[in-house]
């Protein structure tokens, strides 16, 4: 029996390459046949990565099924697991999202995930998300969505409270906060036994022990913390630091992240790279050109020549075939072909996973699937301020949510009130107009 698998957004040149290699690279798929289907709406997209998915499967001797087409309802029947990774001009809105609170005076970081910036990219995606989610309803209703479009939490909260699309999103922060406890604890990421949950990019480890002995490693983190130069990585630990120090938990994936929810994360993190330019040669969303995109001021992106190269075109074709590490392949292997897997983190409602977090709220949790099935792994408590920070957040969303299905600008408006940056009514009120009039075209309507 074949596994229909759609990847609807096919074009990402982040997701669509690897997806296609984990799925090729899969003997449990591959040995029950595999009919992929890459499907996005702009047709110039598929050719690319079409022929790079004949190419690996040649070049694995795999037999597959491979078809693109741009029309979802034909692409979706029949499908066991549907995977979306889509966005619209990604950087130039996400510099949208960025810089405009900031300009009304909201000291929000990145704006993805989080901030008044994470309002917007959320409604911006929740239609085309949500309709992906009721195409499936009429052409797989049992199928599984896997996610990887952001903001996560949003996203999955909308297709969960609006669909009976089963869902989970996907994301790899999990495994920058164990990088981070490998090289405090001078300890493999092997030798770690150590579980995160909270909301998408905003997750604390209940628990870091060591895999062999089963001993209780935050004793020995607090000591190395406690020993560290604070101008250590100062850019990627401090907000850590103090998060760890206050609240009694590692924070997880990285400042960039998690500071997105924090009202004064700004004192431990400088992002004024993000995004930057000068606004008298007119603004990108004027002129068209995204700005560069800054992610982090660990890897020191201001080292380089004075005199700036032409980027070089990445060629994911000559990206070498094994797996990305993404969970989405490995939730097909379980539920498919009913391998256990151990799954560091999927995004899914809550229904008492995490106690003291709202049932229907999306959490990050750690998962098993096997036996054809999912299931995430309890946890225990989260401390009263860590779990205070984030049903704020649950709260944000569900008020998101409820704007988007009832095109409610006054729900829009209170959950941007609600935002731990915004500071002032007059100047949230604004920023939404401002922002409204800027994606008017992918925005739903609110009245």
């Amino acid at each position: 029996m074949s596994v229909k698998i759609v990847l609807v957004g096919a074009g990402s040149r982040s997701f669509g390459p690897a997806t296609v290699r984990d799925i090729l690279l899969s003997d449990p798929l591959c040995e029950q046949r595999i009919d992929l289907v890459l499907m996005d709406k702009v047709a110039d997209h598929l050719g690319e990565i079409s022929e790079y998915a004949r190419m690996v499967a040649a070049q694995l001797n795999r037999t597959v099924s491979i078809q693109t087409t741009t029309e979802l309802e034909s692409a979706l029947k029949n499908a066991r697991f549907v995977v979306t990774a889509i966005e619209v001009d990604r950087y130039l809105y996400w510099a949208q999202d960025f810089h405009i609170p900031r300009k009304h005076g909201f000291q929000q970081i990145y704006g993805e995930n989080g901030g008044p910036g994470g309002l917007f990219h959320a409604l911006r995606n929740m239609g085309p998300m949500v309709d992906i989610a009721r195409a499936m309803e009429r052409q797989c209703p049992d199928a599984w969505l896997l996610n990887f479009s952001n903001p996560e939490h949003k996203l999955c909260e909308a297709v969960s409270r609006l669909t009976s699309i089963r869902n989970v999103g996907l994301c790899h922060g999990v495994f920058m906060g164990l990088k981070q406890l490998s090289r405090l604890l001078n300890k493999s990421v092997e030798d770690l036994d150590a579980a995160a949950c909270g909301i998408n990019h905003f997750t604390w480890f209940s628990w870091v022990k060591d895999r062999a002995t089963g001993a209780d490693l935050y004793p020995q983190l607090r000591a190395a913390e406690a020993q560290g130069d604070w101008l250590h990585d100062w850019h990627e630990l401090a907000l850590a630091r103090i998060l760890f120090r206050r609240f009694g938990l590692w924070p997880s994936p990285a400042p960039n992240h998690y500071g997105e929810y924090i009202h004064w994360a700004n004192e431990f993190y400088c992002g004024e790279l993000e995004f930057f330019y000068d606004p008298v040669n007119g603004h990108p969303w004027q002129s068209g050109e995204a700005p560069e995109f800054v992610y982090s001021l660990s890897e020191h992106p201001t080292k380089r020549p004075w005199i700036k190269p032409a980027p070089a075109l990445t060629r994911f074709d000559k990206a070498p075939l094994k797996p990305s590490g993404e969970l989405a392949v490995p939730i097909m292997e379980g539920v498919a072909c009913g391998m256990r897997q151990e799954l560091p983190a999927i995004n899914i409602q809550n229904r008492g996973i995490v106690p003291n977090l709202p049932e229907r709220m999306v959490v990050e949790v750690p998962a098993i699937a096997d036996d054809k099935e999912l299931h995430p792994v309890p946890m225990p408590p989260l401390p009263e301020g860590i779990a205070a920070m984030i049903r704020l957040q649950g709260s944000i969303h569900q008020l998101l949510v409820e704007a988007y299905a009832e095109q409610s600008k006054e729900k829009l408006i209170q959950a941007f009130l609600l935002d731990p940056t915004c500071y002032s009514y007059r100047r949230a009120i604004e920023c939404i107009d401002e922002m409204i009039a800027l994606q008017q075209g992918l925005l739903p309507a609110l009245h």
